[in-house]
């Protein structure tokens, strides 16, 4: 490591009073030109980009279990061959001479913050990087090159940290990243309120729609961090990066307010995400591709997700949106759900009025769900369904997606229902179990997020084609069958 710049040296408290905006800025900007790369465009590290890496037919590469333990530690995994390989192998080489900026213990009020190309943010055990509750303190950022604020969802480009066309940039340490959400929101005035007890102060378009948003980056490490209190917007956003590392990250964000996502990923390659415990009351992984803030069409592929728990108001993974492109080549190992919505989420809405939909026929193809354990799950262990007209919902294909040892306890049993126009077609079901329990196992569904939106469809499996189940069980309360 080059340098280590710390903004108490730019005129920072750290007192949780004092707005550091300012201080920390200027340490990552001069971190960033003791890097000699300020405001660097993503591909300016001078490494070169490696080859995709495409995984035999039928293979997973990776050894796998029968399941994580509800409640043991989860450990973040050592490198493994392919995508996470080649994420690790990049990033680490590239930390090596790296300048950190350093958040040392305390409280560390701020606005929206730039990252740069070539700069770690690291927050030491007991920094808390602490998000203005003054909403105008999160403006869009004006000279943003990668993508159109008015197209983002919400309409806006609006985040706390921010990171532009930036490479080989890092946020670490065993610190937190405090979204604020209580000054976000505020408990429904309805006591017979359903979905999620709190609500937004202020409009959708008004409020700060995520937390940290890297755009076009490349070679990016997230390792260790926290982030707690989201302020009813997105975690994490990665949108059209290549080849990212999310490694042992804990989301803490509230359950009971909305819109509160996890890790979203849209429109990115190579991405691994591994050993995360992720709680929020939104989708907690994302995989998604809505170009439609880009100048191009970007695909979302190579998106590896493991050894994660996750608890989740709306879905623990959630695979595609209203008219998204291309998502391929993706794969969700040894995730453990409890305490959640829909488990596993393919609906494609139709959604004409809302900012967040994209511009391409949608379609899905190779993903593989393996060794998932859910309990406790408030609608459908799996939903995946075509809703609207093709007029309003454009899908292509919906394919070869492979469920392998998936145990799950639920209120529905899976609901899995293609169009006429655009039958699913060739899901393998292999060693799955899938239980339904009585609304008395879990009371209370109707306030359980978004499960008041999710039991609205029968369990079935309609419009679907090349089906194939192996040594499964749907078992309910009128009886068991195995297909």
């Amino acid at each position: 490591m080059d340098a280590v710049f710390s903004p108490l040296s730019f005129g920072a408290k750290a007192d949780g009073l004092t707005k550091d905006t300012a201080a920390i800025q200027a340490a990552i900007d001069a971190a960033a030109a003791a890097a000699g790369q300020a405001g660097a465009p993503a591909g300016a590290s001078g490494i070169a980009a490696p080859s995709p890496i495409a995984a035999p037919a039928g293979t997973t590469g990776i050894a796998t279990t029968t399941g994580v333990a509800a409640q043991s530690p989860i450990a973040v995994p050592a490198p493994i061959a392919g995508v996470a390989g080649v994420v690790a192998s990049c990033s680490e080489a590239l930390a090596a001479s790296r300048p950190r900026v350093l958040l040392s213990p305390g409280t560390w009020l701020s606005g929206a913050l730039r990252l740069r190309s070539g700069v770690e943010l690291h927050l030491e055990k007991g920094a808390r990087l602490l998000a203005s509750p003054d909403i105008a303190d999160f403006p869009d950022f004006a000279d943003a090159r990668h993508v159109i604020a008015a197209n983002c969802p919400r309409a806006r480009n609006a985040a706390f940290i921010f990171a532009d066309e930036c490479s080989n940039v890092a946020i670490t340490g065993e610190g937190a990243i405090d979204g604020n959400g209580q000054a976000h929101v505020r408990r429904k005035a309805d006591p017979g309120w359903t979905g999620w007890e709190f609500e937004r102060k202020r409009p959708m378009a008004e409020s700060l729609p995520r937390v940290v948003f890297f755009a076009g980056c490349s070679d990016v490490r997230i390792e260790g961090v926290s982030l707690v209190n989201g302020p009813a917007g997105w975690g994490f956003w990665i949108h059209d990066c290549d080849r990212v590392a999310i490694r042992g990250v804990t989301i803490r964000s509230d359950v009971r307010y909305p819109n509160n996502d996890g890790i979203h990923v849209n429109c990115s390659r190579d991405v691994d995400i591994s050993g995360c415990d992720i709680e929020c009351g939104d989708d907690a992984l994302v995989v998604r591709a809505n170009s439609r803030s880009l100048s191009e069409n970007r695909p979302c592929e190579r998106v590896r997700a493991r050894d994660c728990r996750v608890r989740s108001w709306a879905s623990g993974v959630r695979v595609g949106w209203c008219c998204d492109g291309a998502i391929r080549d993706c794969s969700f190992r040894r995730i453990d759900m409890r305490d959640t919505t829909n488990g596993i989420d393919i609906v494609l809405p139709p959604m004409p009025d809302n900012p967040d939909y994209g511009r391409e026929a949608t379609r899905i193809e190779d993903i593989l769900f393996e060794d998932i354990s859910m309990d406790g799950i408030y609608a459908h262990p799996l939903d995946a369904k075509i809703e609207g007209d093709p007029a309003t919902t454009r899908v292509e294909a919906v394919r070869r997606v492979t469920l392998r040892r998936v145990r799950a306890t639920a209120l529905e049993l899976p609901n899995v229902a293609g169009r006429a126009d655009v039958p699913f077609r060739d899901f393998v079901f292999e060693d799955c179990d899938f239980r339904q329990v009585p609304d008395s196992a879990l009371p209370g569904w109707k306030r359980h997020g978004a499960a008041i939106m999710g039991r609205t469809s029968p369990a079935r499996f309609d419009r679907a084609e090349g089906f194939r189940f192996d040594r499964c069980v749907f078992s309910s309360g009128e009886g068991t069958a195995a297909p």
